[in-house]
């Protein structure tokens, strides 16, 4: 569904910030989807794209607002197998595979964890995020594995919001990355915000953007002969922003092995390995793993704790560099 509305600040309304003009000027959407089409550049003022959602509005300025959506018939059930930890009547724990995407999107229409979820559950699920996310609480990238966990209904979706927006959600995640974070344990707490030059990227911004926390611990540091210095890290999320892990390793200069969007471009190797190099293409993607998923179960009230055994590709280069640093 497109739908394109133009609007011409009043007096009444100039000076207000560019999410709460729409918010208030557009019925039936909320707040927070009119910010994410602003940051997805689908809002023009005065013919220029406008990524800010806290702009001021003037008097006189003309503002267009390009909402595109997907019809939820436009989302087709398919037959995926799902790697279930827990289901009850109101929640289930899942595994998610690297190489999924968790809800539809551009490109990836019949794939993805909804198609599969709509297949297996059909209308028993929470539709507080729309038609278009039933049942997601919370997400993980395509190429990023491990632990999500998925509302039936909007009384478990809803508690679930409520710990995540507390923070009172624990999510522990495993990644290996290039080279070493200094200090070896600690606290990265920045803003941030869309990358103004790649809009599919994030980055640590001073303004406009969001306040994001990652707690990280080094396990274990690799010191293997002709490779660069390698980390096992384990961190832990207070928020959950966009790339977060990834955009909050990399302002500490290193990233993760397999990163295709943040990672180092030139990784310099005094001799090549070459059972190094065959693991490391068949990671796929980074090397991060959403292993630790802790909460309260929204109806029972129970404390909720599950792990997750790695993946494959992760567990294969992780053994060798284990074995190249004995």
């Amino acid at each position: 569904m497109n739908n394109t509305i133009k609007f011409s600040v009043d007096t009444k309304n100039k000076g207000k910030r560019l999410d709460v003009f729409l918010t208030e000027n557009i019925k039936n959407y909320t707040r927070s989807f009119l910010k994410k089409l602003i940051e997805n550049g689908q809002v023009k003022l005065n013919g220029n794209l406008l990524i800010s959602p806290s702009a001021k509005v003037k008097f006189e300025d003309q503002i267009i607002v390009n909402i595109v959506q997907k019809n939820e018939k436009d989302i087709i059930p398919k037959k995926i197998k799902l790697d279930i930890v827990f289901e009850d009547k109101d929640i289930l724990v899942l595994n998610k595979p690297k190489g999924m995407v968790v809800h539809p999107g551009a490109g990836n229409n019949e794939s993805t964890l909804v198609n599969a979820l709509l297949f297996k559950y059909k209308k028993n699920l929470s539709n507080v995020n729309g038609t278009l996310r039933p049942g997601i609480v919370h997400r993980i990238d395509k190429e990023t594995s491990g632990l999500l966990v998925i509302a039936k209904n909007n009384l478990a979706h809803s508690s679930l919001g409520i710990q995540f927006s507390k923070h009172t959600i624990k999510r522990k995640y495993l990644c290996l990355s290039w080279g070493v974070v200094r200090p070896l344990n600690g606290k990265i707490e920045t803003l941030i915000s869309r990358d103004k030059k790649n809009r599919q990227l994030m980055t640590v911004s001073d303004i406009n953007g969001k306040k994001a926390i990652t707690n990280y611990k080094t396990i274990k540091v690799f010191n293997i002969k002709d490779i660069p210095k390698i980390s096992l890290i384990e961190c832990e999320l207070e928020t959950g922003r966009t790339h977060q892990i990834r955009v909050h390793l990399k302002y500490k200069g290193v990233s993760l092995l397999g990163d295709k969007q943040y990672g180092k471009k030139n990784i310099k190797f005094k001799k090549i390995n070459n059972e190094f190099f065959d693991r490391l293409n068949k990671l796929s993607g980074q090397a991060l793993h959403a292993k630790t998923l802790e909460f309260v179960h929204p109806v029972n009230k129970k404390s909720m704790s599950f792990n997750s055994d790695l993946p494959n590709s992760f567990k294969k280069i992780l053994k060798l560099l284990e074995n190249l640093s004995a």
